[in-house]
């Protein structure tokens, strides 16, 4: 399907006919610094969506699990992140080697409201605060230092409206395919689901760090 048919926006006056400019206050909010409320929000969120481009313009956005505590505070307005074992594919550190700008969305489980972060990232393969992000004796190959540039509160909204943390609206996980299906049927794989579920959950559970 395109887009024919479609009243399609391609500039921000025809934008903001639909979505009016936000109050001053939505502007102002953005602190670009650490400050002790995001401090608490970094040390207590233990996962994070990280967001890239490469250089010919297409987006990536990778989900980072760290134990509470896992993304180092440097200072004031820089982070680190440990890079842990996945696919090997690297996405996004291969776009960042092209272009370092990064976007951060900090979740905190329970919590509607999110963190977000913008700025300029770096991999590093080695410095003195690796041994502080060794988990089960294993310190990672690779790390993000981040650069803050941006650093504000996102409204609660998008939260309550899915009702994230509302039990009662999961899915029936049996109702969903397992990543061994998926992965058999998009790849047209002759291998049996259960054989690539039971992989999946092998490397899952012995992999982490």
């Amino acid at each position: 399907m395109g887009i024919e048919g479609m009243q399609v926006v391609r500039t921000e006056a025809e934008l903001r006919e639909v979505r009016k400019e936000p109050p001053k206050g939505a502007w102002d909010k953005d602190i670009a610094r650490i400050d002790g409320h995001a401090r608490t929000l970094i040390e207590h969120s233990p996962f994070l969506l990280l967001a890239t481009s490469g250089p010919d313009g297409s987006c990536d956005v990778s989900p980072r699990g760290e134990p509470p505590g896992g993304v180092l505070i440097l200072d004031e307005s820089t982070l680190a992140i440990p890079d842990r074992p996945g696919n090997r594919r690297l996405d996004s550190l291969r776009n960042i080697l092209h272009n370092p700008q990064v976007g951060l969305l900090f979740v905190v489980p329970g919590m509607n409201e999110t963190l977000r972060v913008n700025g300029t990232a770096t991999i590093v393969r080695d410095a003195p605060f690796f041994d502080r992000m060794a988990v089960k004796g294993k310190r990672p190959q690779l790390a993000l230092v981040v650069q803050v540039t941006e650093l504000y509160l996102h409204c609660a909204k998008a939260f309550l409206r899915s009702g994230l943390w509302q039990p009662e609206t999961w899915p029936d996980r049996d109702e969903l395919p397992s990543a061994g299906r998926i992965i058999k049927d998009q790849m047209n794989l002759k291998v049996p689901a259960k054989v690539l579920d039971a992989g999946l959950n092998l490397d899952s559970k012995h992999n982490q760090y």
